[in-house]
């Protein structure tokens, strides 16, 4: 095991240079842009390397079309004698880049032991991590028993219909005994699994007047105002009151917890090119989008029940009052038992390469594990990985290297452990 270790060890400014390719394709999502271009890339050199390799495009999936067809990646090198199956799985689209950077968002710069830019932590630094430690075990190991499996997938950031659960409804999964979903969630901790999430447009319905007269309308965005302000006087102070025993990072989010995610009332936004002032009208819709996250401990029946007492308790106070809750999507908490075989593997493997116990935690957020775990029938999942989940999603966001390595040697000793040499 030493030998393997001071291979990663090795291998630490190819894996920095991996990183760094694979910022260097914006693969921005939404729309969906450059998935084959990440794809080939990764199917190119595994496929250099000896590894089977397949180009799934998730057709009719949601996202997909002609103009961003959403391309997946699988690749898998068969061991010696019949085994296990290892699968690493990360996702390769990034959320947009925002404002705030100081450096190229998609320039791929290795500077002071860090790899800069969209996506590094989340996730293509675990990617290529995953990568590089399976190579290095396969190398030092030719005899081992089973198959490692490396697949680059679509669309996580906007719900992974396009990737995993795709992938996991053609049965993809099926054969696979043991999946690791390098998330950044730090070089230390296993993740078991997430939350639950429930998003829903709630409308709220007016009457069309002139500006001028609005007492002869019914204005929709006073009517969200109620309904935001009895959020505030009461949804908030109850989500407030509980608190899970999961161990959810950070801690605020021990909380369930709702985000107004998108609010807009009255007419459409002016189409492009158009810069004349709006046309003077009382509002008759307003909609909101929020975006519910809660516990292990709550109930997905309550939860939008819950929802629907709150409308209720609206309507009773303001005459006329009418509104429209509409489902958009729902995922229901996941989590890994801790004596699960995965967790024991790389838990034995953190302790190995770090010297210390690796921690066990809950994501706020859903990952793909949704899908391994609800379509794919596979609950022997973690997410472990390299990377500090609170730069996901920001300004400057970076990879240290050295965690790379540190990740990647766990990683491999999870390999050894599992498939054996």
């Amino acid at each position: 095991m030493d030998a393997l270790l001071t291979e990663i060890e090795a291998r630490a400014d190819e894996i920095a240079a991996l990183t760094a390719d694979l910022i260097r394709i914006p693969t921005l999502n939404p729309p969906g842009t450059h998935y084959r271009a990440i794809c080939d890339l990764v199917a190119g050199r595994m496929r250099d390397r000896g590894w089977q390799v397949e180009m799934i495009r998730a057709e009719g999936a949601l996202g997909d079309s002609d103009a961003y067809p959403r391309w997946n990646a699988i690749c898998r090198l068969e061991g010696k004698a019949p085994g296990e199956t290892v699968h690493f799985n990360s996702h390769h689209d990034v959320v947009a880049v925002g404002e705030g950077w100081t450096r190229d968002p998609f320039g791929g710069e290795i500077a002071e032991g860090r790899v800069w830019g969209r996506g590094a932590c989340d996730m293509k630094g675990g990617l290529a991590t995953s990568i590089v430690a399976a190579e290095a075990f396969a190398d030092l190991c030719p005899g081992f028993a089973g198959a490692i499996e490396i697949s680059a997938t679509a669309d996580e950031e906007s719900g992974g219909y396009g990737g995993v659960a795709h992938l996991a409804e053609l049965g993809r999964f099926a054969h696979v005994d043991h999946v690791i979903i390098p998330e950044p969630l730090g070089k230390d901790r296993i993740c078991l699994g997430h939350r639950g999430v429930w998003w829903a447009e709630i409308e709220t319905k007016g009457r069309i007047a002139h500006g001028s007269m609005p007492f002869l309308g019914d204005c929709a965005v006073r009517h969200m105002g109620a309904v935001i302000d009895e959020m505030e006087r009461t949804l908030l102070p109850l989500l407030a009151g509980r608190r899970t025993e999961a161990p959810v990072i950070p801690d605020g989010a021990r909380q369930p917890t709702v985000n107004l995610n998108s609010i807009h009332g009255g007419e459409p936004i002016q189409p492009e090119g158009y810069t004349g002032l709006p046309s003077a009208c009382v509002p008759d819709r307003c909609v909101l989008t929020i975006d519910r996250r809660f516990l292990p401990e709550e109930d997905i029946a309550e939860v939008k029940a819950e929802m629907h007492a709150l409308m209720e308790r609206v309507r009773a106070a303001r005459p006329g009052f009418r509104y429209e809750i509409r489902d958009l999507f729902e995922v229901l908490p996941t989590m890994t038992p801790e004596d699960a075989p995965i967790v024991e593997t790389v838990r034995r493997a953190v302790a190995d390469v770090m010297g210390r116990d690796a921690g066990f935690v809950v994501s706020p957020g859903t990952y793909d594990q949704k899908h391994i775990d609800r379509i794919g029938r596979l609950r022997n999942c973690i997410a472990y990985g390299p990377g500090v989940l609170d730069l996901a999603h920001q300004p400057d966001e970076w990879i240290g290297i050295d965690d790379m390595v540190d990740a990647g040697k766990v990683m491999a000793l999870s390999l050894h452990r599992l498939l054996g040499a």
